[in-house]
């Protein structure tokens, strides 16, 4: 299987965490060409869709150690036609340049992307999840997105709760979140403004959610793999502060999932599948869904270790299906058959 990763760069990798050099190194392992660039080293010439890429070169049977492999991995720079790829695996970090997509539409029919271009764009920032059909409010929070001042602010005055969580429609990682609170009135118009106009000449749209209560003992987040769940912990914030990802310095913890938790994982996870979210972070507080991740959710390495598993033979082994029945089914071939093989 030849497969290539567009990710952040290289140099920012931190080896003893991150989730990308798992699924790379677990593609390394099983002796699958690797190749690696970034969506600015994408080109077209003559028609055809290019990128700068470093190809991974093999050295015999790669280091176990992800920090002695990340050290020694060695790299060919060449330029790589993206169309002769078996799959390609998006791992930059939001927000998403919507040209890297407009790059990849050439291809998208001869390469298994994951994610899918058409669920990229739709599913890349939060409205994807706040604007998810859920008339009887069982798996979404009461959600609004606007960059109205005036609206939002009615929004929180009518609220049945005192408190509401504020977020920018871009953040990543925990940025920018906060809670806001009735009793702060006073402040909240000026918030909005900051979060709205940050930028001169531009304005931004901001996320109000309704306060699910169980917030401020973190989030639990959930790996899933073409629809199905296959792995999970949860996240708790430090001590005055409202945000548990990771990155924000929050911890983790073993997590089983409820019957609660299944549910929404099979409901939701037939709608990733049917829009080409094969690879995506669920986020839930309180049993309701706040967040979709789908550029490149982490916690494989915190999974891992409290598990005793590798997410990453999972993902991989995934592929090697994926690429095996294209190979067998060429054109016929919708990766949605698949649903129910994450671990086949």
């Amino acid at each position: 299987m030849k497969i290539c990763f567009i990710m952040y760069p290289w140099e920012r990798v931190n080896p003893a965490q991150d989730s990308t050099l798992r699924i790379i190194h677990e593609s390394v392992k099983k002796g699958h060409e690797v190749s690696i660039t970034h969506p600015s080293n994408l080109t077209i010439r003559d028609s055809v869709t290019l990128s700068f890429c470093k190809k991974i070169v093999a050295n015999g049977k790669p280091s176990a150690n992800m920090i002695s492999f990340y050290k020694n991995v060695t790299f060919d720079s060449q330029i790589e036609a993206l169309g002769e790829f078996d799959v390609i695996f998006m791992r930059d970090n939001p927000p998403m340049d919507g040209l890297l997509l407009n790059f990849l539409d050439s291809i998208k029919d001869d390469v298994f992307i994951i994610n899918a271009i058409d669920g990229l764009r739709e599913a890349n920032n939060k409205i994807y999840t706040a604007a998810y059909y859920d008339p009887n409010r069982e798996l979404i929070p009461v959600t609004h997105v606007s960059k109205n001042v005036d609206y939002l602010l009615r929004m929180i005055k009518e609220s049945e709760n005192d408190k509401m969580i504020m977020k920018p429609l871009d953040g990543y990682g925990g940025s920018g979140v906060i809670v806001i609170e009735k009793s702060a009135m006073h402040n909240i118009r000026s918030l909005l403004d900051f979060y709205i106009n940050r930028e001169k000449g531009q304005s931004n749209y901001v996320i109000l959610q309704e306060y699910v209560e169980g917030a401020e003992d973190g989030d639990v987040r959930i790996l899933m793999l073409n629809g199905e769940p296959i792995g999970a912990l949860r996240r708790r914030p430090v001590a005055g502060d409202v945000r548990s990802n990771i990155s924000a310095g929050g911890s983790v913890e073993k997590y089983k999932l409820t019957k609660q938790d299944k549910i929404l994982c099979k409901k939701i996870g037939e709608k990733l599948v049917r829009d080409g979210i094969y690879y995506a972070g669920l986020d839930l507080i309180g049993g309701k869904l706040i967040e979709v991740n789908v550029m490149s959710p982490g916690t494989i390495t915190d999974i891992n270790r409290l598990n005793n598993t590798k997410l990453q033979e999972k993902i991989i082994k995934y592929l090697e299906h994926v690429v095996e029945q294209r190979n067998e089914l060429k054109k016929d071939f919708r990766p949605e058959d698949l649903i129910g093989h994450a671990e086949a």
